[in-house]
């Protein structure tokens, strides 16, 4: 079970030696001096501050924002980092992307929605539970923990080929692209 995990899951290291790479490179839309692009900084970890709740619908999804409460914009991964408890790995992107920045402005909120068990009748009876879910919006920052109890699940936070939105404008608008893209993937009832 935890070798299928494994390889269906991108590698922490993986994924923030690569987004780590792509946020050093981006540059915002503004132009400084000369007409330079201005390079805006990667948010630092304590400038954000990010939050986990369980959906209403289905105990397998969880809503996340990540707010920018610094006076500037910055930078953050456009794909929320979200792993569970010790297993190896992290939830994989929908749509399929490469790390990238993404601008969030000061004082400004993004939303992504986040499918812990993508295959419901697959993980019926292999999907482990575990008891704290992180999130991270910078991959090199350790990122905040949840506890299974206040995500709504007091016996543990079910994990099967998790997947998660990249970040949007609104909480709705998660729920909608993650609909959207698990349609076929398993039983999603938002």
């Amino acid at each position: 079970m935890r070798a299928r995990l494994v390889s269906r899951l991108s590698h922490r290291a993986a994924a923030a030696s690569v987004a780590a790479l792509a946020l050093t490179v981006l540059t915002a839309p503004a132009s400084g001096a000369a007409g330079k692009p201005t390079v805006l900084p990667r948010c630092g970890e304590n400038d954000l501050t990010v939050r986990a709740r369980p959906s209403d619908d289905n105990a397998d999804i969880l809503r996340l924002s990540v707010r920018n409460d610094s006076s500037k914009a910055c930078l953050v991964d456009r794909v929320p980092l979200i792993t569970y408890g010790d297993l190896d790995g992290a939830a994989l992107p929908l749509p399929t992307v490469p790390h990238a920045g993404r601008v969030l402005a000061a004082h400004d909120t993004a939303y992504a929605a986040v499918l812990s068990v993508s295959d419901p009748e697959d993980a019926e009876d292999k999907a482990p539970a575990v008891m704290y879910v992180t999130v991270a919006a910078v991959p090199e920052h350790e990122g905040r923990s949840f506890q299974a109890l206040t995500l709504g699940s007091p016996t543990g936070v079910r994990v099967w080929e998790p997947v998660t939105t990249l970040w949007q404008k609104s909480p709705s608008q998660a729920l909608r692209v993650l609909e959207e893209q698990t349609t076929g993937r398993g039983v999603l009832a938002v």
